[in-house]
């Protein structure tokens, strides 16, 4: 017998005659995946496609559309998303997965290692994308910890929602922060080290902050020559600049040198929100952590009573900047402060920022906006994350009621998917990646 037949003999033998090797699906080939059923929303205008169909092959979304126009393929893995309402997946624009802060919790962590804290930030980032987090923006973390834990997750050693980082805070001596440098030469090669290791942000603190034992919120610590300089080094780099501020003059002085971003905004008065909105200068408020919803948080790690005194006397000021920013269009991307995940009045710190930014004076559908689309547009990648529509990642969750009619429908969030990958489907649970 010649080497064919035998070759064939074999094959047989083995029940594979039957199949031609042109039919085997290629073991490369991206799967793909159909949303069937569900209502996707248009995150820019409102609209819903109702009985949707969402196609998608390997990460990215392929075609998007109403079921009778849209054939599923034979091949696809079919999950039904009948009743529920499809939007982005959320993003955080203010977020520690290390975090440590005043109290009992904090305390125990003082000492920690870089392995151990490490894991600890790990663990956080799974829980923050399965409470439907799939971007976040890290504003602070320790010794280069959030650029590894940025790559783990790129290379599936890690779960976890997409990553952009500032890397370590930088600040004056004394200062709101753990990364002090003085004058602009170290200032200068403070930035550009963060930026060497993978910083896609860089931040700074230009006034005191709530957790401070010292300092003044409202104060304006760094130079004309220190903060002109910091912020011209990290936009030579294409680099963006943040900066935690409670302070209306340290906030005008970081504007006259064109500053991207403010976190929280404490104290911002109307000239710093008019001068913000001219310049198109973001504001991520982090309105959960001075309302009454933290304190649930604040109670389970043991914050002293002079923190929760500092928390309570800012408050009523943030509430009314935040309202007064929504009233005048400054541009809001949602950020909390606390983990995403975190328990806060009743649902997650991240849906309760959405609410209360509604509360504030946001329609629904900017409230979600700031939760999806805005952060991806602030970050400048909202050509392939923010918006469910085909040649973007497919970063999707989805919730049983319409998000645009009431912000609130959040709290119903039951599926997560990431990249194409469904990493939480309680309706479903035998669809979820292994």
């Amino acid at each position: 017998m010649n080497r064919p037949h035998v070759l064939a003999a074999f094959a047989a033998s083995l029940g594979l005659a039957a199949t031609p090797v042109a039919a085997q699906p290629r073991a490369d080939a991206p799967v793909m995946t159909a949303l069937v059923g569900g209502s996707v929303v248009d995150i820019d205008s409102g609209a819903s496609i109702r009985d949707a169909v969402v196609l998608i092959e390997g990460e990215k979304i392929v075609r998007v559309g109403p079921s009778a126009s849209i054939a599923v393929p034979p091949s696809a893995k079919v999950v039904r998303m009948d009743a529920k309402w499809l939007v982005p997946g959320l993003m955080n624009m203010h977020v520690h997965f290390g975090l440590k802060l005043p109290g009992a919790e904090g305390a125990e962590l003082m000492n920690e290692k870089d392995g151990e804290q490490i894991l600890r930030m790990a663990a956080n980032a799974h829980r923050t994308l399965l409470a439907g987090v799939t971007t976040v923006r890290l504003t602070a973390e320790d010794r280069g910890l959030d650029f590894m834990l940025k790559r783990a997750i790129g290379k599936g050693q890690a779960i976890g929602p997409r990553i952009e980082s500032a890397g370590e805070l930088i600040v004056p001596t004394g200062g709101h922060g753990s990364l002090e440098a003085d004058g602009p030469a170290e200032l200068s090669k403070a930035a550009r080290l963060q930026i060497k290791a993978g910083a896609s942000w860089i931040k700074i603190a230009i006034s005191g902050g709530i957790s401070d034992t010292h300092g003044d919120i409202s104060a304006a610590p760094m130079t004309d020559s220190e903060l002109s300089t910091i912020i011209e080094v990290a936009h030579r780099n294409g680099v963006k600049v943040t900066a935690h501020n409670g302070s209306s003059e340290a906030a005008m002085q970081a504007l006259k040198f064109g500053v991207n971003c403010f976190e929280h905004g404490y104290h911002l008065n109307d000239q710093v929100l008019t001068e913000m909105k001219k310049q198109g200068t973001w504001l991520v408020p982090t309105i959960v952590v001075s309302q009454p919803g933290a304190y649930e948080f604040y109670r389970k790690i043991g914050s002293p009573e002079w923190y929760l005194e500092r928390v309570a006397s800012t408050g009523k000021d943030h509430w009314a900047v935040l309202q007064k920013a929504i009233r005048m269009g400054v541009n809001v991307a949602l950020g909390t402060d606390q983990f995403p995940f975190e328990p806060n009045g009743g649902t997650t710190a991240t849906v309760a920022e959405a609410e209360l930014y509604h509360k504030a004076g946001m329609t629904h559908l900017q409230a979600l906006q700031a939760a999806t689309i805005r952060p991806a547009a602030m970050l400048g990648v909202d050509k392939v994350v923010g918006r469910i529509t085909a040649g973007q990642y497919a970063d999707i969750v989805a919730v049983a009621a319409d998000p645009t009619k009431d912000i609130s429908a959040l709290r119903t969030l039951d599926f997560v998917m990431k990249g194409g990958v469904i990493y939480r489907n309680d309706t479903a649970p035998e669809t979820i990646a292994h």
